[in-house]
């Protein structure tokens, strides 16, 4: 029967910790970010590691259903920011946005390589070592969410929500 030392010697490093991870956002080439990748790792305070799922579909058999794997799907990808009182990140975004449609025209860059990136996302671990890394390829963000103002809102600091999309994902042990 085991007991709580088998179990603690199977959890090898103590666990993977959820606090414990880096975004690295690689904001596309022409886009003023005005140091946004150097304080981006510490002011993105929710994420994730990414979803995929593979899609099914049933071909009817003499009154029975055959099961098939279908296409791979990705989910969008969605972060969450400390704002800074430069908002740093948050204009950056909303240039990388503006890059693909302005506001004003609502023209902007058709060229996908000109507008979208890579955005890495790693798991580490106390030591601040990477675990797990995913890359999110091609990835541009779809949405920037409000920051609600609010004069009972004391001893808050801003933050915001930014959606991605993204082609597919990579990790370390896929291809």
């Amino acid at each position: 029967m085991a007991n709580i030392d088998d179990f603690k010697a199977k959890l090898t490093g103590g666990g993977a910790r959820a606090n414990y991870f880096k975004v690295i956002c690689n904001f596309p080439a022409g886009i003023n970010v005005n140091g946004a990748n150097e304080i981006g790792s510490f002011l993105i305070k929710n994420a994730s590691l990414p979803a995929s799922t593979i899609g099914m579909f049933e071909i009817p058999f003499r009154g029975r259903k055959l099961k098939l794997a279908g296409d791979r799907t990705f989910d969008q990808y969605s972060i969450t920011v400390l704002n800074d009182v430069g908002f740093t990140i948050r204009n950056a975004f909303e240039r990388w946005m503006n890059s693909i449609s302005q506001h004003v025209n609502n023209v902007g860059l058709d060229n996908a390589n000109d507008y979208q990136s890579d955005i890495i996302v790693q798991q580490l671990n106390r030591n601040e070592d990477i675990l797990k890394q995913y890359t999110l390829r091609g990835a541009f963000p779809i949405n920037i969410s409000a920051i609600e103002l609010s004069a009972e809102a004391a001893d808050t600091i801003e933050e915001f929500t930014v959606d991605l999309q993204y082609q597919y994902w990579t990790s370390d042990t896929t291809t």
